[in-house]
């Protein structure tokens, strides 16, 4: 028997789905509780239902008329089309969902987020980007380099979460031996970019690394010139 709990998770799937929270079915709710200003909740339903209107053609005279045929097509919407969408999901479907989630969205989503923290790297660098040799990723656990003369510099891009980037040390400490054989035999230092999500997009958490890379690529220029 489903809980509360349950029944809610659905309701508010199909409800979110099928945009029944637009304004053209419940009028613009944020807009309107700001203007109402309530001290209670039944000053915001007493003002709902004489002051707000939806934006589309409304479903009865009143709004609570209006509420009550929005909550019926929500009714048909779960107990048709979305109990059929249900009922057609095979166990193999399942299967093939977790490993497609685990595996190819996972590791998709993880190059997304490097190539998109690489083209900020060359546009605010001036430099390019060269991707590592799959010897350098596995010897020196380096994504990409910059080549200056003779010499190169390492790149590491690791997304992260703001939960984790207190803790940068930790991933120096655990890459030091690798980075510090890249610098004695490529001639360049390596550098680890943190990424984070913001506002839905990646963005560059520790940018005081740039200024890093440009002190290493303007000290490595003089050996070749």
């Amino acid at each position: 028997m489903p809980n509360k709990q349950s029944k809610e998770w659905v309701l508010n799937l199909a409800f979110n789905r099928w945009q029944f929270n637009r304004p053209r079915y419940v009028g613009k709710l944020s807009e309107a509780i700001r203007a109402c200003a309530p001290k209670t909740l039944d000053d915001w339903i007493a003002y709902y239902f004489s002051q707000v209107k939806p934006e589309g053609e409304p479903f009865g005279e009143t709004m609570e008329e209006h509420l009550i045929e929005v909550g019926r097509r929500l009714y048909v919407k779960i107990s048709e089309q979305l109990h059929a969408e249900v009922s057609s999901i095979e166990e193999e479907d399942c299967i093939q969902y977790v490993f497609d989630v685990v595996l190819r969205r996972t590791f998709d989503g993880y190059l997304t987020e490097k190539q998109t923290v690489y083209g900020q790297l060359e546009r605010l660098l001036k430099v390019r980007l060269e991707p590592a040799p799959d010897e350098w990723d596995r010897k020196y656990n380096v994504d990409f380099y910059i080549r200056v003369g003779e010499a190169s510099i390492g790149i590491q891009i690791k997304p992260t979460t703001y939960e984790q980037t207190p803790e940068p040390h930790k991933w120096r400490q655990w890459m030091q031996e690798s980075h510090k054989r890249f610098e004695e035999e490529q001639g360049g230092k390596v550098f680890i970019i943190f990424s984070v999500k913001k506002n839905n997009s990646k963005e560059i958490a520790n940018p005081e690394v740039l200024a890093e890379i440009e002190a290493e690529i303007r000290r490595l220029q003089p050996a070749t010139q």
